[in-house]
């Protein structure tokens, strides 16, 4: 475990190596500071997609922060039906009731997860080395695996597996998401979203009635009637049912419908975004130097506030973004 993740640093640290020569974002407007704001009981120590953890072991969700401690020697990796999924410090798959109430569950895995989610008594894993699994939660044994080609690099943001109904989507380190029936424990398809030869792990994934938004570093898929693909180099993506928006590293912020057709953008020369969120009728984009961007849906109109921030891992909750020991409120 340590030396996968060890990597994934390693590629963080030579990117930001990379950057730390470059003109940084300085907008030539500033509305004022932004007001609403707040402050957690203690700075962030691990970012997922789904949760943060707290350096006093707090766990920080979607809704807001939750007093129940987990150990600072367990990698944070999911929040998912009710239960926080973490690895132990014995590569372990060791899951806390959401709400603190019940027993610890230990899967013995001895193998390093890259992500994992649980419906009711199915647990998907998907390993380092990108090979996928069901596990029966109640039983604690295997119920389904399959072997995939091992990567060479990913991406930090892996996504967890996604269950519908009664299908599990493996977003693969790959590029590839694979459909599995968790009843008939068969493979029913896979679907190739980007096909990068380095870096090419699914980032994203969400489903919005009949149509699947799914994102690479570098590749958006729409799935609904038809597949559609787009090239985008995407830092962060934001879905509703009106549409998709996402920051590029070019310092882009891009509007599509939810088929992926081009809607508008707006270019912020040298920005780095950290955090795009949609609230109402505005696209709220957080930029490193310390700025929020409220921008209008269409893209056409928008303003530029200063917030207090440093270069801190962000965590988007559902209408906050979380940094350090702090929070903005966007709704």
């Amino acid at each position: 475990m340590k030396n996968f993740f060890l990597g994934l640093s390693v590629c963080s640290a030579l990117f930001l190596v990379g950057c730390s020569s470059k003109e940084v974002f300085k907008p030539e407007k500033v509305k004022g500071e932004w007001k609403n704001a707040g402050r957690l009981s203690a700075s962030i120590e691990q970012i997922s997609q789904a949760a943060a953890v707290l350096e006093n072991g707090h766990i920080l969700t979607k809704e807001g922060e939750k007093v129940h401690k987990i150990s600072n020697q367990n990698r944070l990796i999911n929040l998912s039906d009710g239960w926080v999924i973490t690895q132990n410090a014995d590569n372990n798959l060791e899951l806390f009731p959401e709400e603190g109430l019940g027993e610890r569950v230990i899967l013995d895995l001895n193998r390093t997860i890259a992500a994992a989610s649980i419906q009711e008594d199915t647990v998907a894993i998907l390993f380092a080395n990108n090979e996928i699994a069901l596990y029966s939660l109640s039983a604690k044994k295997v119920i389904f695996k399959e072997s995939s080609s091992s990567p060479i690099a990913v991406d930090a943001r892996i996504a967890n597996p996604y269950f519908l109904k009664d299908l599990a989507l493996f977003l693969g380190l790959d590029g590839k998401i694979v459909i599995v029936n968790i009843a008939s424990k068969q493979v029913l398809r896979s679907i190739i979203v980007g096909s990068e030869e380095y870096f090419n792990n699914i980032t994203y994934l969400n489903v919005i009635e009949n149509n699947m938004i799914a994102s690479t570093g570098n590749t958006v898929l729409a799935l609904s009637d038809k597949e559609q693909r787009e090239k985008y180099e995407v830092r962060d993506i934001a879905y509703t049912k009106e549409g998709v928006w996402l920051t590029t590293k070019q310092g882009e912020i891009i509007a599509l419908s939810p088929t992926l057709q081009y809607k508008g953008k707006q270019k912020f020369p040298f920005a780095h975004f950290v955090g795009i969120s949609v609230q109402n009728d505005r696209v709220y984009v957080l930029e490193r130097e310390g700025y929020m961007i409220a921008l209008t849906k269409n893209l056409l109109a928008y303003d530029v506030y200063d917030i207090d921030m440093k270069h801190d891992p962000v965590f988007v909750g559902n209408d906050r973004f979380y940094f350090d020991d702090r929070y903005i409120s966007i709704k």
